[in-house]
Formats: C-alpha cells, sequence, structure tokens
C-alpha cells in the first residue's frame, strides 16, 4: 500500500521536473536564438557595408571586372565565407574555392535577387556543420546585377550553446533534488496531523470518545480535526440520551409491572372477600396492562422505524374522517381535564395519498402531548387548511410551551424534556419518521408560558 507521503513526493517532484524541464528549455532556446540572431545581425551589418561600397565606388565596371580587379573590398569586412553570384544564379567567386557546376536556385538567393535580404541556417554539401548564410543584393547603377553571399559555420556557436545548456541542466538538477528534499519536508507538515487524526480516531472508534484532536492549522485538515471531535461530542450527548432513554423506559415500565404485582399478590389471598376490592384491582390491572402494552408498542414503533422495516399502506382519504375519529376518542379527556378542545372538521379539503393508521397515530400523539402540557381551562385547537402544494394540519395549544434551548432537540430520537410531564423520548421521533416517509414537513413553533404550535404539512401531489 502506497503512504500518501510517498505519493505527495512523487507529486511535487513531477511537478517540479515538469516546471524545471520547462523553463530551461525556453531559456536554452532563449540562448540559441540570442547566439544566432546575434551572429546573424552581424553578418547582415557586415554585407551591407560591402554592398553599399560596391554600390558607391565600383559599379561602373561589370561584376566579373570587379572580381578580377576590386575582389578584397567583397571579403574584407568579414571572416566568413563569401560567395559572389551572378544573376543567373552562377557562382562567380567563392572565398574557400567552392564552385557548383550548376546555377544555384535557393530561396534566400532569389529573394536576394528580387532586392531582399535572403537568410538560411541549414546545411550545405561540402560541409557537416550546420550554417548560418545571409544573401545580399548587389546593384549597379540602381540595377540588381547579382548577389553577395556570406556564409559562417554554427559549430563554434553551438558549442558555446551545448556548454551554457550543460550549466543550466546542472542547475537544474540540483534544484530538482534540493525541491524534492524539501518536499519531503513539506510533505510531513500535512501527514503529521493526518496520522494524529488517524490515531485519535482510532481511539474513538475504540471506545475513548473524551479523547479529542488537536487543531493545529485553520485548513481542511483542521476542519477535519473539528468534525471530528464534533462527532465524539455529539456520540457522547447521543449516548448519555440513549442512557437516559433506557432509565426512563425502565422507570415507566417498572410503573405499571409493580402496580399490577401489587393488585396480583392481593388478589391472590384466600381471605379476599370484598367484591368491590377485587373489581377495582382488576380494574387498576386492566388499565396498567393497557399503558403496558401501549408503550411496548411505541418502542416496538420506534425499533422499526430506526431499522426502515415499517411500509405505508397509503389510500384517497379525506382528513375530516379522521378528525371526527379523533375527535370522539379525545372528547372524554377533554372533559376530564377540563380542557376546551375544538376539532375543525366543517371545512372543504381534498382527498389525499397517505396511510390513515398512522397519520391518526401522528395526530393522536400530538394531542395527547398538547393535553401533557396545557392546564386546566386551556384551549387545544385541531385544523386544516390547502395551498397550491401542501394540505396544512396544525394542533394549536395554549400550555406551558418550550423553552428556546429544548425546541430544536426535542424531534430528536431518545431526547426527553426535562419537565416532569416530558414522557419517554421517542414518540415525536415516530411522528418524524412517518411524516418523512409521506415526504411531508414537521415544524414546531412555541413560545414559553404562552403555547405551542405543530404543523404538519403533506405534498398534495
Amino acid at each position: 500500500m502506497k503512504s500518501i507521503k510517498k505519493r505527495l513526493t512523487i507529486n511535487f517532484m513531477v511537478v517540479i521536473f515538469i516546471t524545471v524541464a520547462i523553463f530551461e528549455s525556453l531559456l536554452i532556446n532563449a540562448v540559441k536564438k540570442y547566439y544566432y540572431d546575434n551572429i546573424q545581425n552581424t553578418l547582415i551589418t557586415q554585407i551591407k557595408l560591402s554592398c553599399d561600397f560596391y554600390s558607391k565606388y565600383f559599379s561602373n565596371a561589370s561584376l566579373k571586372e570587379n572580381i578580377l580587379d576590386n575582389v578584397d573590398v567583397f571579403w574584407k569586412q568579414t571572416s566568413a565565407q563569401v560567395q559572389i553570384i551572378d544573376s543567373n544564379g552562377n557562382i562567380l567567386m567563392d572565398s574557400i574555392g567552392v564552385i557548383p557546376l550548376t546555377p544555384l536556385k535557393d530561396s534566400e538567393l532569389k529573394a536576394a535577387l528580387k532586392g531582399e535580404i535572403g537568410k538560411k541556417i541549414g546545411r550545405v554539401s561540402y560541409s557537416k556543420n550546420e550554417v548560418l548564410a545571409v544573401t545580399h543584393p548587389l546593384k549597379s547603377n540602381g540595377k540588381i546585377v547579382g548577389a553577395l553571399r556570406f556564409i559562417t559555420s554554427l559549430e563554434p556557436v553551438k558549442s558555446q550553446i551545448k556548454y551554457i545548456s550543460f550549466i543550466f541542466i546542472f542547475i537544474g538538477s540540483f534544484a530538482i533534488i534540493v525541491s524534492g528534499i524539501i518536499s519531503l519536508f513539506l510533505s510531513d507538515t500535512i501527514i503529521g496531523p493526518i496520522k494524529e487524526l488517524t490515531a485519535v480516531a482510532e481511539k474513538m472508534a475504540n471506545g475513548n470518545l473524551k479523547i479529542r484532536s488537536e487543531k493545529k492549522f485553520n485548513d481542511e485538515i483542521g476542519k477535519l480535526s473539528d468534525t471530528l471531535n464534533y462527532m465524539a461530542e455529539e456520540i457522547l450527548k447521543k449516548d448519555q440520551l440513549k442512557n437516559e432513554f433506557i432509565s426512563s423506559v425502565s422507570h415507566e415500565l417498572r410503573t405499571p409491572l409493580t402496580s399490577i404485582k401489587g393488585w396480583a399478590i392481593t388478589l391472590k389471598t384466600d381471605e379476599l372477600n370484598d367484591k368491590a376490592l377485587i373489581r377495582d384491582g382488576l380494574e387498576i390491572i386492566e388499565n396498567e396492562s393497557d399503558r403496558l402494552s401501549s408503550m411496548v408498542e411505541e418502542l416496538l414503533d420506534f425499533s422499526k422505524f430506526v431499522s426502515g422495516k415499517i411500509t405505508l399502506k397509503k389510500q384517497k382519504i379525506n382528513l375530516n374522517n379522521i378528525f371526527k375519529y379523533i375527535e370522539k376518542q379525545m372528547n372524554p379527556r377533554a372533559l376530564r381535564d377540563n380542557i376546551n378542545f375544538i376539532v375543525n372538521t366543517n371545512i372543504n379539503l381534498p382527498e389525499i395519498l397517505l396511510d390513515s393508521n398512522r397519520i391518526k397515530q401522528v395526530l393522536i400523539n400530538l394531542i395527547d402531548n398538547a393535553f401533557n402540557f396545557t392546564p386546566s381551562n386551556g384551549t387545544i385547537t385541531l385544523s386544516a387548511e390547502t395551498d397550491k402544494h401542501y394540505l396544512t394540519i396544525s394542533v394549536r395549544d395554549t400550555g406551558f410551551g418550550i423553552s428556546p434551548k429544548e425546541l430544536p432537540k426535542i424531534k430528536e430520537k431518545f431526547y426527553k424534556g426535562k419537565s416532569s410531564r416530558s414522557k419517554n423520548g421517542i414518540g415525536l421521533s415516530i411522528c418524524d419518521e412517518i411524516i418523512k416517509m409521506h415526504n411531508g414537513q414537521f415544524i414546531i413553533d412555541s413560545i414559553l408560558n404562552i403555547g405551542t404550535v405543530v404543523y404538519v404539512k403533506l405534498p398534495l401531489e
């Protein structure tokens, strides 16, 4: 397995090598161009002097006559090879004695015979070395009578360029080596914090959630360190909530069990002849059994939602029918608790696709919470309205309200409010899951000591 340090170092080296290679290529080409341009400009200056001198002082005689009588004028300005060419491309004179049998047809010669300066970098038949040639028109009384060519070997210049290139390559290689060593240290500044994060994460995975990662840099790794610490804190909070939940549920389960066991022991005695007492005891056992069964059902529901085993049985339902069912079921409790329970059923609501039993479960849970937190003579209102996209059910009460600190947490799994009236901490989380399965929204607004409004928004489509 390749380490990140090795990959980082290789990536650094590749980038450095490519950068140095490109930079050195540009530098060597710039040096080469500089030298070639210097030689070319020197030859152009020299050839212009010779051609101007010829035009001023020797143009009265023919080109062949001048070659015989004044040939020195052509090469005394330069140390390069000199060729004198007539207008037909024949070499009349060559300073090193190279005269071909056939006329020249070079492009730079044609350019010179048209009045331009011809330039060429390449090879010639009589030498293995690369040469640079400059060809200039020779004029007599304003008329082009031939051309003058200066040719110089580029071998000395190429040797100089090779030497300079070797120096550049040596410097570049040294820079790559130094950069490679530096990249090793630079990679450690990235790998070091990652190794520390890995060590902390391993300890967290082994159960030590109190350990924390030390943030050293305010970058992506620092952000990861913060996230890891935040995750550990959230796991601790969830674990604490879970323990509190287990403690709360255990207490709530023990209460009806204790009552059932106590009455069972009482009723088991042979001397008991009081029929009224027996009836009361059996009624209490029945009620406590129902309460116990309700709590177990809620726990089973919660387990199914967490494991994703719940499926909805959706069908087209008119919400007014559900409202009437809830009104009939909750009215006796409203009368018992002296609470004004209002259900707005006289509204024109469209049929909507939903699981009626699960929506009943949600609404009964919400209204039950409202009853728990609404004092005597308070009001609880169940109503609904529609817009273009949603059917919104609201449960409004004039109860004790929820504190701003608790409000964001009350839908979390296992969260149990600080109030003694709070239940086991799974009711609202189950409601939230059911509403999400309907692609709806679950919104709770509350003001402490004024009341709470719960909105269940279900999509119409």
